[in-house]
């Protein structure tokens, strides 16, 4: 299972690293001229304008994309290194795991509030969140490998590891169900 980490750290962190520059580029244009159109704004549901004006979209008083271009650096950084063969010590798998296991909960409070309070989605955040997922996931078995558990719980996990695939392709067609249900309205009016 070990050996999936580093290809996903790497290959996700960069595809991160860009949607957050992107994101932080199109902020800017929009911080500079108020009437400017994101590329990333398709049409009422898909529009990365009406997201970035909301305060959640600076959830700890700056811009989110900040944080997704300096923690996707790390990562890619990380998946690189793990790359190269290097061996990191426990301290910096359990730090890896933390840092993933925040962004993969700020990510889905992201999600909640796109769909449920602001009422559009980014598709830039979007590229973000189907990322972080298996940033985390990934992160996250890979750690369980490392820890010792007591037998029941290692049974899970194993099971979980054996599973990884599938247990990813459900958690997105949930996020893709709840987005369909959510804006049912809108894309049914589609073409």
């Amino acid at each position: 299972m070990r050996r999936p980490l580093p290809w996903v750290l790497t290959i996700g962190g960069l595809i991160g690293l860009v949607a957050a520059f992107v994101l932080t580029v199109e902020k800017i244009a929009l911080l500079k001229d108020p009437s400017y159109r994101p590329s990333c704004s398709l049409n009422p549901v898909l529009s990365c304008g009406s997201v970035m004006k909301t305060e959640q979209a600076e959830a700890l008083g700056f811009p989110n994309p900040l944080m997704g271009i300096a923690g996707f650096a790390v990562v890619t950084t990380v998946g690189v290194v793990l790359l190269t063969g290097t061996r990191l010590p426990r301290w910096f798998h359990l730090g890896l795991q933390a840092g993933a296991t925040f962004g993969v909960v700020f990510v889905h409070w992201l999600i909640f509030q796109s769909l449920y309070r602001i009422g559009a989605l980014c598709p830039y955040c979007m590229v973000v969140w189907t990322v972080t997922i298996p940033i985390f996931w990934y992160t996250t078995l890979d750690t369980l490998g490392r820890v010792p558990l007591p037998r029941p719980l290692r049974t899970v996990a194993d099971a979980l590891t054996r599973a990884h695939s599938a247990v990813l392709v459900l958690w997105y067609l949930v996020i893709i169900a709840l987005i369909g249900v959510e804006f049912w309205d809108y894309w049914r009016t589609l073409p």
